[in-house]
């Protein structure tokens, strides 16, 4: 009987990329542990993130607390505005988001954008229940989704962890604003954990308590609007449910370029039509194809306090279906004029004709874990039975992994001095003896390793290796002294793998 495929869940707890935390004490429900593969392929995606978002433009990046004072989160709307509708079940006692249980009952979707008078109608309209037990549920309340606790060990003032990072970058704007010379626009990066005291964390890692968020928060004056890279990005196709389309609720999306739904007013600055643009090419780079990225304008009701609009870039996943990535939020001048007056600092920028302003804000914000799920999806892929992580070759936990094809003859002798050069060539390599080498290329496939360095005998003979793709299985002959600079050359795109080796 054939085996039928595994999921990505299954193969991330066996090969260590994630798993759930705190196993030894029965787990606790939105909290996941990184295994090695895991961390590395995270931080890979980091790292891509700050190349496509960061380092190109120059903009600033810092590093801010987790732990925030009330006072931030009060002036900011949060305190007011970051609740959810909780729902508790009458007869076993467990709580849960009342949108997310009619959504999986009705198949409706964004019932959060609905209002709490529909929330409580659609519940008790489709006899919505506890998944656990079957009972009957509470009508829903708000509940506030932050982290709280006293700063002081004998208790002293109140803090609150921070559910984004984007609050840090508010709060020392002036800062930057000086580090940036005092001149618009300039940006400010940080990514970074934050926490959501999530009423019922659900769907694997999609929704968690605890999570890595990569948030920018560019800052221009209204009067000067201006991108100076709009035109990289201008022709991009996107596709586009708008907030009119939402409101009809057509599920077609729009097919359109970045520069037409500018021109037509769906997206209303241009700066959030470059980071929309930006996000299609890193997301696409991460290996999710076009066909499956769409951009969704979120409805008045759904928006948070401080937009003036959002869309929200989403990506569609075989276990999980429509899943948000990023939010491309116009923040417009709602932070920094929330925090002036709760701080009484000036919050204000100097135009050249001596005039003072408020700058307004675009932010792309994105969740990589996330992005971590929807790299795993996208990539994998089952080929004569084998299951294989067909990861972009730059995003890959481990560059290459290096293999005796038999443990006896001095193989695993020279293997491991082919393995030391490739690491301190500054090569991300792996080393395997365990098995055959068939069990071996399978491990090293379901890992996501791009290449795998076979040393058999005729390495003793001829001093070169075989290299075996991960996704073709074909295989090169190249020699040992060109082995590192050939696959520094490969994994910055500069050779495919046949440019590599000799074909065998």
């Amino acid at each position: 009987m054939t085996r039928p495929p595994d999921t990505t869940d299954q193969i991330a707890k066996r090969r260590g990329l994630y798993w759930p935390s705190f196993e030894i004490y029965g787990g606790l429900s939105g909290f996941y542990t990184y295994g090695d593969p895991g961390t590395k392929l995270k931080r890979n995606i980091e790292k891509t993130w700050r190349d496509y978002f960061v380092r190109r433009q120059g903009f600033l990046e810092i590093e801010d607390p987790i732990i925030n004072p009330e006072k931030v989160f009060r002036a900011s709307g949060h305190l007011d505005h970051f609740k959810e509708h909780s729902t508790e079940c009458t007869r076993c006692g467990r709580t849960y988001r009342a949108d997310h249980l009619i959504e999986e009952k009705t198949g409706l979707e964004n019932v959060e954008a609905m209002g709490p008078e529909a929330i409580r109608t659609l519940l008790r309209q489709h006899d919505v229940r506890c998944p656990h037990c079957g009972g009957p549920l509470n009508d829903p309340v708000l509940i506030l989704t932050m982290f709280k606790t006293e700063i002081g060990a004998t208790g002293g003032e109140t803090g609150y962890a921070r559910p984004e990072a984007a609050q840090g970058m508010f709060t020392n704007f002036r800062r930057a604003y000086l580090h940036a010379r005092e001149k618009l626009p300039f940006a400010i990066a940080q990514t970074g954990k934050v926490l959501r005291n999530e009423i019922s964390p659900r769907r694997g890692m999609t929704r968690v308590r605890e999570y890595t968020i990569m948030e920018l928060e560019l800052f221009f004056d209204p009067q000067n609007p201006t991108c100076p890279w709009l035109h990289d990005v201008a022709d991009e196709p996107i596709k586009l449910l708008t907030e009119d389309m939402e409101t009809r609720g057509e599920k077609t999306p729009l097919e359109t370029t970045i520069s037409e739904a500018l021109r037509n007013g769906q997206i209303l600055t241009e700066w959030q039509a470059y980071f929309m643009g930006v996000s299609k090419r890193f997301v696409t780079h991460l290996g999710v194809p076009p066909d499956r990225q769409r951009f969704r304008a979120h409805l008045p009701a759904e928006r948070s306090h401080y937009s003036a609009q959002t869309h929200d870039h989403e990506v569609h996943l075989e276990n999980y279906g429509w899943l948000e990535v990023a939010g491309h939020a116009y923040r417009t001048d709602y932070d920094l004029r929330a925090h002036q007056q709760g701080s009484g600092e000036d919050m204000t920028a100097l135009r050249e004709d001596g005039t003072r302003f408020i700058p307004h804000v675009v932010e792309p914000s994105f969740g990589l874990d996330r992005l971590f799920i929807a790299a795993l999806e996208t990539s994998y892929t089952v080929r004569d039975k084998r299951n294989v992580l067909s990861l972009p070759r730059d995003l890959a936990p481990y560059q290459v992994s290096v293999l005796p094809l038999v443990t006896k003859d001095g193989l695993p002798e020279k293997a491991r001095e082919v393995h030391e050069a490739l690491l301190d060539a500054g090569i991300i390599a792996a080393y395997d003896e365990s098995g055959s080498i068939g069990r071996r290329y399978a491990r090293s496939d379901e890992i996501g390793t791009p290449i795998a360095v076979t040393v058999d005998y005729d390495t003793l003979k001829e001093d070169t290796v075989t290299l075996r793709d991960r996704d073709s299985w074909e295989q090169v002959r190249l020699p040992i002294k060109e082995l590192a600079c050939r696959l520094r050359a490969y994994f910055d795109y500069k050779l495919d793998f046949l440019g590599l080796g000799e074909k065998i």
